[in-house]
C-alpha cells in the first residue's frame, strides 16, 4: 500500500525559508512525474507549484515561485523535497506531494486529480 507523508511546514516570517519533505512507503519517485501542489483556504482547486519528470529531467515551477522554490528527491528515491526560500505571505497554503500520475511527459503537467497518490498535506503559514 502506497503512503505519502509530508512534513516540514510551519509558521514563519516573510523572507524566511522552509524545506518540505515527503516520505513515500510502497513507492519510489523513480520514473514518473512527481509534484507539489498547494491549496489556500476557500479555494477548491489545488495549484501546481513544482513538478519534476525524471524521464527527461524537466521541471515545472509556477511563475509565482520561480527562483525561490526548488523541487528535488533523495538518492534513494523515496523522499521528495520542496526547498522554499524568500517566503511571502501569499505562499500561505496547505502543501501536498503527489505521486503516480495517470500520464506524464510532454508540454503539459498532470493536474492534482490525475495523480493516484497524495499525502495529508503540511501547512505553511507566512506572516508579514
Amino acid at each position: 500500500q502506497v503512503q505519502l507523508v509530508e512534513s516540514g511546514g510551519g509558521s514563519v516570517q516573510a523572507g524566511e525559508s522552509l524545506t518540505l519533505s515527503c516520505v513515500a512507503s510502497g513507492y519510489t519517485f523513480a520514473y514518473a512525474c512527481m509534484a507539489w501542489f498547494r491549496q489556500t483556504p476557500g479555494n477548491e482547486e489545488r495549484e501546481l507549484v513544482a513538478a519534476f519528470y525524471p524521464g527527461d529531467g524537466s521541471t515545472y515551477y509556477a511563475d509565482s515561485v520561480k527562483g525561490r522554490f526548488t523541487i528535488s528527491r533523495d538518492s534513494g528515491q523515496t523522499k521528495l523535497f520542496l526547498q522554499m526560500n524568500t517566503l511571502k505571505p501569499e505562499d500561505t497554503a496547505m502543501y501536498y506531494c503527489t505521486a503516480d500520475p495517470d500520464w506524464c511527459g510532454g508540454a503539459e503537467w498532470p493536474s492534482f486529480h490525475e495523480y493516484n497518490y497524495y499525502g495529508q498535506g503540511t501547512q505553511v503559514t507566512v506572516s508579514s
